[in-house]
């Protein structure tokens, strides 16, 4: 049970919202082979979480290119996430069902993801969530993207509540290394082909989805 009442959620976005981890893990196959980089899924799951230009400045220190340069790379790959979002992209299952829910419980919800500006609002607007996340910040913003916790921080102000009465819901190892950094509570949502890893611990529950919010709920609040 929490000692600090919660007075607000934050959501990450990309697997938690939407099934849009197979989309980054596509355009990354399909981008990073276009400059002689042949990632597998294992590969590209190693970074599920981490803002996309960092990926991909990983990536060229790994296996330097010449042509073209990061930014364009990283570009790239976003307008590849963006047609699959838009083409492909539904809600997880229990997403509404858990928004409902937590409405009901009359938190203020907000959205702290990795993607861009840009990802957010067309993944919003695919999944027609946008009056249900009337704040979100990117970490594009900031200097640093998960698992910095910088990100969490920036939407807590926004929300105008205190870090540790945040609760944090994030599907990658990076994003709850992330909301722990910012002393939120945190939910983890993983895949199941990654669910077992013992680091999830730094989570308060791990869910299989998120129609097993409520019960997770009480178990945090009592």
């Amino acid at each position: 049970m929490l000692q600090t009442p919660l007075q607000a959620c934050i959501f990450d976005m990309d697997g938690v919202l939407l099934d849009s981890e197979p989309f980054w893990r596509q355009a990354e196959m399909e981008v990073f082979a276009t400059v002689g980089l042949h990632l597998t899924e294992q590969d590209c799951m190693q970074t599920m979480g981490v803002r996309i230009d960092e990926v991909v400045a990983l990536r060229h220190s790994q296996k330097p290119w010449s042509s073209p340069s990061c930014p364009e790379v990283a570009e790239r790959i976003v307008e590849r996430v963006a047609e699959l979002i838009q083409t492909r992209g539904r809600p997880l299952d229990g997403v509404r069902e858990a928004l409902e829910f937590l409405q009901g419980k009359g938190l203020p919800l907000a959205l702290a993801s990795s993607s861009s500006s840009r990802l957010i609002r067309a993944t919003l607007d695919a999944l027609d969530l946008t009056s249900a996340f009337p704040i979100w910040h990117s970490a594009e913003h900031e200097e640093f993207g998960k698992p910095h916790p910088a990100v969490f921080l920036a939407t807590a102000r926004k929300l105008g509540v205190a870090p540790t009465s945040c609760l944090a819901i994030e599907d990658s190892l990076n994003g709850v290394v992330a909301a722990f950094a910012a002393r939120m509570p945190v939910l983890a949502v993983p895949e199941p082909a990654v669910a077992r890893d013992p680091r999830f611990a730094l989570a308060q529950a791990v869910l299989g989805s998120l129609r097993e919010l409520p019960e997770a709920w009480e178990r945090l609040v009592g």
